[in-house]
């Protein structure tokens, strides 16, 4: 999941470090709700405003956890 995880944010944030430690630093509001579209119909999860926290979006590793956290329901 972590993979595909990356390759989703790496063909959708092109500019964006997404080895960053602090990637949540690095988005914009585009780019966050790019990433919430994307993995809601990846993984067929709902993403919502409340979810968007720097703790959830901080690197690859929080993305996928929250994925992760959003599938158990």
């Amino acid at each position: 999941m972590k993979e595909r995880i990356r390759q989703i944010l790496e063909e959708n944030l092109p500019l964006a470090d997404i080895d960053s430690q602090f990637l949540f630093a690095e988005l914009s509001s585009l780019d966050i709700t790019t990433i919430m579209m994307m993995l809601s119909e990846e993984y067929n999860i709902s993403l919502d405003s409340k979810d968007v926290t720097p703790k959830n979006f901080m690197n690859v590793d929080s993305i996928t956890a929250l994925v992760e956290r959003k599938l158990k329901g």
